[in-house]
Order: C-alpha cells, then sequence, then structure tokens
C-alpha cells in the first residue's frame, strides 16, 4: 500500500510555481515536508516539464526566504528576500512552539501563540497580495479553544479566521479543530480539518505487536460528550465497540472559576479485560485522561492506549511518568504537528506520529489543483494496513 501511495499520480497543472514557508516555529516539520516534495518531483516523470505552465516544478528546495526580524523593543517585521509573483504559496505555522524566545528591552520573552499569530500575519503582509495564492496550514488552530461564548467574552478564533481572509489568504488547514463549526465565521473559503486517525493506527500497530482488533477485545473510549465524533470514527473503522465518559459538576460551586467535578460517569458495556483506546483532539495538562485512565482500571481494564493530535502536556511529563510507572497507561500516541521537546521523545510511554508526508501529500495535490477528498477520509488506508497486521 505505501508503496502505491507513495507518489500521487497527479495529472493537471499547477496553479502556480509552488513555493512553502515553514515559519520558525514550524521549521523541522517544514523541512521534513519540503523533502518529500523535492524527492517525488524528481522522480515524477513528466513531458510537461519545460513548458511555461510547469516552470519552477522542480526545485533542490521549495522553502522561501522569509524573515521575522525583531527591533531591540521586541516589534517584528516580516521581509521576504525573494520573489513571490505568480507563486502558490503554502505557509506554516506553529502557535504552541513556547521554546523560542526573542529579546525585548534586554529580557529573554518566550513566543506565546499570539507572537505567532501576529509573525503569520507579519509574513502575509511581506507578500503583499502578491502569491497566485495563499494557503496557511495551522495544525494548531490559534485560539481554537475559544470557539463559543458561554458568557460575555470574545470569539477569538472566528475574529482570527475572518482576519487571515481579509488579509487574502484563500485556504486554511487546520488539524483536528477543537470546534470544527468555527468554519461558519468564513462560510464562503477554504477550511479543512484534518484527522491523524490514519497515522494514530500505524503508530499503534507498529509499535505494538500483540492487539487483537476486535470488540470482544478492544475498545475506544471518549474521555468527555464533545470528541465524541472522533470516538466513533477509531471505533467504526476498526469495528470496535465505543464508551463515553461525561462529567458530573457541582453546579452549586465555584472553584478556580469553574464548576468542580464531582465524578466522572461512564457510559458504555464492559471494559473487563479489554485494551482501551482514549482518543482526545489534545492533552494540555493532562489531568483528565489521566483521571479517565484511573476510572477505566477501577472497572479492571486492560492495557490503555492514549492517542491525541496534540501533545501540550503545559503541567510537564511527571504525572506521566507515575502514570506509567503505576501501570495506568501503556502508551501515549500525539503527533509532530506542534513541538515536542527532546524530553518526551526520549520517554518511554511516548510514541510520536509523523504527519509531514501526510502534509506533503496534501500540498502537492491542491498545488495542482486536484481533490483531496480522498486524503481526508483515511478509511481505505486503515483498512489495509489493519489486514497487514492481521496476517
Amino acid at each position: 500500500m505505501e508503496k502505491r501511495e507513495e507518489k500521487r499520480n497527479l495529472e493537471s497543472i499547477p496553479v502556480g510555481s509552488l513555493r512553502i514557508i515553514p515559519l520558525s516555529s514550524c521549521k523541522s516539520l517544514g523541512e521534513k515536508v519540503d523533502s518529500y516534495l523535492v524527492k517525488w518531483r524528481t522522480e515524477r516523470e513528466n513531458e510537461h516539464k519545460n513548458s511555461l505552465a510547469f516552470a519552477g516544478y522542480q526545485r533542490d528546495s521549495y522553502i522561501l526566504d522569509a524573515r521575522l526580524p525583531r527591533f531591540g523593543s521586541g516589534e517584528g517585521k516580516g521581509e521576504i528576500k525573494e520573489s513571490v509573483r505568480g507563486t502558490d504559496l503554502f505557509i506554516l505555522v506553529d502557535v504552541c512552539n513556547y521554546s523560542l524566545t526573542y529579546s525585548m528591552a534586554g529580557h529573554e520573552n518566550h513566543m506565546s501563540p499570539d507572537d505567532h499569530y501576529q509573525d503569520l500575519k507579519r509574513v502575509i503582509a511581506a507578500v503583499g497580495g502578491k502569491a497566485r495564492r495563499i494557503t496557511v496550514i495551522m495544525p494548531f488552530l490559534y485560539e481554537s479553544r475559544q470557539h463559543k461564548r458561554t458568557a460575555r467574552e470574545s470569539l477569538d478564533c472566528a475574529i482570527a479566521l475572518q482576519e487571515l481572509i481579509h488579509m487574502g489568504v484563500d485556504n486554511i488547514i487546520t488539524f483536528d479543530a477543537h470546534d470544527p463549526r468555527v468554519q461558519n465565521a468564513i462560510p464562503l473559503h477554504g477550511f479543512e480539518t484534518v484527522q491523524p486517525a490514519y497515522q494514530f493506527i500505524k503508530g499503534l500497530l507498529r509499535n505494538i505487536k500483540d492487539l487483537k482488533l476486535d470488540s470482544d477485545h478492544m475498545m475506544v473510549i471518549s474521555p468527555d460528550e464533545g470528541g465524541m465524533s472522533r470516538a466513533i470514527y477509531i471505533a467504526n473503522v476498526l469495528g470496535l465497540d465505543m464508551g463515553m465518559f461525561y462529567k458530573r459538576r457541582d453546579y452549586t460551586k465555584i472553584v478556580n472559576g469553574r464548576n468542580p467535578i464531582v465524578a466522572h460517569e461512564f457510559l458504555g458495556s464492559s471494559v473487563e479485560g479489554k485494551d482501551m483506546i482514549i482518543i482526545d483532539d489534545m492533552i494540555s495538562s493532562g489531568d483528565s485522561m489521566l483521571e479517565v485512565a484511573t476510572e477505566l482500571k477501577k472497572r479492571k481494564a486492560g492495557r490503555i492506549f492514549v492517542f491525541s493530535t496534540f501533545g501540550l502536556f503545559t503541567n510537564g511529563l511527571n504525572k506521566f511518568d507515575e502514570a506509567y510507572d503505576q501501570g495506568l497507561i501503556t502508551k501515549v500516541l500525539t503527533t509532530n504537528l506542534i513541538y515536542q521537546p527532546q524530553e518526551l521523545l526520549d520517554r518511554d510511554w511516548y510514541i510520536s506520529c509523523d504527519m509531514s508526508k501526510y502534509i506533503a501529500y496534501i500540498i502537492d495535490t491542491l498545488n495542482h489543483d486536484s481533490s483531496i477528498s480522498d486524503l481526508l477520509n483515511p478509511n481505505e488506508r486503515i483498512q489495509s494496513i489493519v489486514s497487514k497486521y492481521n496476517s
């Protein structure tokens, strides 16, 4: 299957000369994506190679030289060091990369999501409308957790999406948006939220050799009602049962600005002796994930595998180390769509799912103005990898 998928057969003419700008927050992911594109386009035998429509089709690198210098005051600007006229431009940004710093009045300042988002706008502003088309690939959607109003508060994600569209962005591609309905803020423009289900299943099957993929031995769990659709999808493609937790809160009290959770209630069939896949869009502090794992263990569940698109680990890794040592969790799988510190990559309980090839497929296909619907629905690829595993 991998071989057939390796290089997509793209017959149509490119929209424009392909260029990528990975912001410094996304540097290593951008370089991996670039190397796939260089490899495929060198191998893709094309009789139109010398025609005008395919000018600049093969390059040693598709990365465009863009810089974001800062003044001593901490203010910044965007600079583009080569022509972007007529290009089909893809800008990659990781708003969660807290490892980057800049100097402000002599102090070292860590970049926040706001800083990364502002840098993205600076690059778009430096392009100045000269590109033929601009696609922003923002794996973790900026402010996506602030997607609906519950009181008098700002709707930051919707504002950000509209701002990007007004600046001339044509498409926004994100992964596993916290709530995909934020796309209603820009109903006339391209907005894709991509699910990394295939990469999770591949990562699990490659690393765990004795799984029994049937409903008698495995189950998929959603840690809350909000993320049920992810769990339903994985359960359906693997032919497993699904269970769900919901939080029972005490609405008479407010602790730290929210109603305290009294209990995690479980809905679903018996989990006894079965391996569990818990799937969610992000691990922030990881508390709710570990509480769910604890509840499952109380109900005599077998091994517990955690799938999460974004591993933020905002409170460090110690809790996960303890949970692993106690046998609460077996493996945690997250993607390389956001910054991963080396200490995370070194953990025994951690499996990293590389998304660079998938992003390269999406960019390659979109540059040829071809449909990406088969990329967005990986059911066929999942079935083939499962049957290979079982045989």
